[in-house]
């Protein structure tokens, strides 16, 4: 691996050289280094992206589709080449890996055909001499910053639909997990993208952002990561009105209704909220069982998340990994710690787990009841395998208590009922909800989030329109 910035069309250093290391969060082994940009480095990328936009945006969007489609032939001959780089750097096991990968393959693939069709429209005209249409046009240049949770999704996620509508890339990966989009750069060069079209820079987020934010050759920025810094973004892109999407954070609450299938229920919510030992945003935070099924729920639960293997992501059968670092693990026992002085019960886990040859950073996959809405798990975001178990009565008492927080990105619903089914998700006031499906991610549908949780959506031909402006054209016809 080069392990280098990619600033048009060339892998380079850092103007100050200074590096970084990247360390595996399962063993503590470093498993690479990157460089630490400075701004002069983001400002390179930018005017490498701005100086190929004219060009790339002039390409038909048949060839700018066969960019993007040799682009998701590389990337699924090296699958498993990235989804072992993954595994090092960020810890989930190989197989949550292996899948992310493939899904990174699929939004490439998804965008080369959705390149050729961004369509305009002819409005009728009140006037015969007149005549009035719509085109769609790429905004420019785009900032784009990814998160460390989905190292290799995120990027293509992003990339895929910008690229698709004509607008040249700057990337900046997160700290902690910059390997994979390095290898992804690579796999951008093989399948031969003209120089500056897609940029790479690693380093310090506030540094790098700060020129995205400052620098007027940025026409947008898109976003995945903390709602905090969402609501920076938001405000230091005011001064420019410079355009931004924003998939910020979440706190899913998970519905178990008493007539859903128990068994089914149980899988679902283990793969909700363990996947990546719970550190996604649309990870069950809330659990809300129906007070007639809660006990059998819970035993059921317990039972099923204490057969989960703990370790490195590489060893066979894992199916928990690390946190991703010692502050996301005080987050965790923070939140726990929390809950249980104010009278929540530990029912499974609730504390760290060791092994001799592993230097990681791994909690337990914990359960807990008696959890009430003055704990900080109640409301906060966790990122962590702490599943919270939480009683109800009735339909409508669930509704109001699964809304009543700032977020607005997924919800679930369990049940077997089909009015229920369709009524509940209408008033649940989450950009995504999924029915009796625990993963409802896919390239083709959208993702986003309502309230606090983001703006914008990603995915499917609704992904395409963050990177697009409509322009109106009027025409007066010479006689």
């Amino acid at each position: 691996m080069k392990g280098y910035l990619f600033i048009n069309g060339k892998w380079e250093d850092s103007v100050e050289g200074k590096r970084e290391n990247i360390q595996n969060p399962a063993t503590g082994e470093i498993v690479g280094t990157v460089p630490a940009s400075t701004r002069e480095d983001a400002a390179r990328a930018i005017n490498a992206a701005d100086e190929s936009f004219k060009e790339w945006s002039s390409k038909t969007a048949e060839e700018r589709a066969n960019y993007l489609y040799t682009a998701y032939e590389k990337l699924m001959d090296r699958a498993d080449e990235v989804a072992t780089l993954l595994t090092k750097e960020q810890g989930k096991p190989f197989f949550e890996a292996k899948g992310e990968v493939l899904q990174t393959a699929k939004f490439l693939q998804w965008y080369s055909e959705e390149a050729k069709r961004i369509y305009g429209e002819t409005i009728p005209a009140s006037s015969p001499s007149k005549r009035l249409k719509v085109i769609r046009q790429p905004v420019g240049v785009v900032a784009a910053i990814t998160p460390w949770n989905f190292p290799s999704s995120m990027v293509t996620r992003k990339i895929a639909p910008a690229l698709a509508a004509g607008c040249t890339v700057v990337l900046k990966p997160a700290e902690s997990t910059p390997l994979t989009a390095i290898i992804l750069f690579e796999v951008f060069e093989e399948a031969g993208f003209p120089a500056g079209v897609v940029n790479l820079i690693t380093g310090d987020g506030p540094v790098l952002g700060e020129e995205f934010l400052t620098n007027s050759k940025v026409k947008k920025i898109t976003f995945t990561g903390s709602t905090e810094v969402g609501k920076h973004l938001i405000r230091g892109s005011a001064d420019q009105i410079k355009k931004v999407s924003l998939e910020l954070g979440g706190h899913a609450p998970f519905i178990i209704f008493d007539d859903a299938d128990l068994d089914q229920a149980v899988e679902a919510c283990v793969a909700s909220k363990f996947r990546n030992a719970g550190q996604t945003c649309i990870s069950a935070n809330r659990i809300y069982v129906q007070d007639t099924i809660i006990d059998t729920f819970t035993r059921k639960f317990i039972d099923r998340v204490q057969s989960m293997k703990i370790g490195n992501g590489f060893d066979s059968d894992v199916e928990i990994g690390p946190l991703i670092d010692k502050n996301a693990l005080e987050k965790v026992q923070g939140q726990v710690q929390d809950a249980t002085a104010k009278g929540a019960e530990v029912l499974l886990g609730g504390e760290t787990w060791k092994r001799e040859e592993l230097n990681g950073i791994f909690y337990k996959p914990t359960i807990i009841g008696k959890i009430d809405q003055s704990m900080r798990i109640y409301s906060e975001e966790t990122f962590g395998p702490v599943a919270p178990i939480i009683p109800f009565t009735s339909e409508d008492e669930v509704i109001d208590e699964a809304n009543n927080v700032q977020y607005g990105l997924s919800a679930y619903v369990f049940t077997t009922d089909l009015g229920r089914s369709e009524r509940v998700p209408e008033k649940l006031e989450y950009g995504i909800v999924g029915v009796n499906d625990p993963l409802p991610g896919t390239p083709q549908a959208p993702f986003g989030g309502w309230k606090e949780s983001g703006i914008g959506r990603e995915g499917g031909h609704y992904g395409l329109d963050p990177f697009l402006e409509i322009k109106y054209i009027s025409t007066i016809l010479n006689d």
